[in-house]
């Protein structure tokens, strides 16, 4: 009788270290393997009105679950980018005094076709299409 409880004790024990060993296990496995990200499905959005915006101003929107950027450039033609900044995520915004969108975090600048100027962005901004249809600016974003 005392073999089979030593056996007995032995197996729950076995159990027991397996259990605490698959606890520690799982957060470190979830930490090391990267979440796969959703793709946002959204194409286009009505990003405003044509009234809205005057010559050398920008407007935030939204586009699907990210921020994008308006712009009526001083000569009045319309431009459209992600608003999320390609160094940390940060949302840019647009200086009508520098004529150019602006990352507060970091000091990063863009020029008005979405290409870095200065600072510490890595990348371009993502731009967007631009169309009017009625009294809505749609923008529209590729199919990668």
């Amino acid at each position: 009788m005392n073999a089979s409880r030593r056996k007995f004790l032995d197996g729950l024990l076995g159990l027991f270290s397996l259990a605490g060993l698959a606890a520690l296990a799982y957060p470190i496995l979830r930490y090391i393997t990267p979440i796969k990200k959703r793709e946002d499905s959204t194409l286009s959005v009505v990003a405003s009105k044509i009234n809205v915006l005057t010559p050398n101003t920008g407007k935030l929107f939204k586009f699907g679950s990210k921020p994008g950027i308006l712009i009526m450039t001083p000569e009045g033609k319309y431009r459209a980018f992600s608003a999320v900044c390609t160094h940390l995520g940060c949302i840019v915004q647009y200086s009508s005094k520098d004529q150019q969108i602006w990352c507060p975090c970091h000091n990063g600048w863009f020029d008005l076709n979405g290409h870095v100027v200065s600072g510490p962005p890595p990348r371009d901004l993502e731009r967007y299409t631009v169309f009017i249809k009625g009294q809505d600016i749609i923008v529209k974003k590729e199919k990668a």
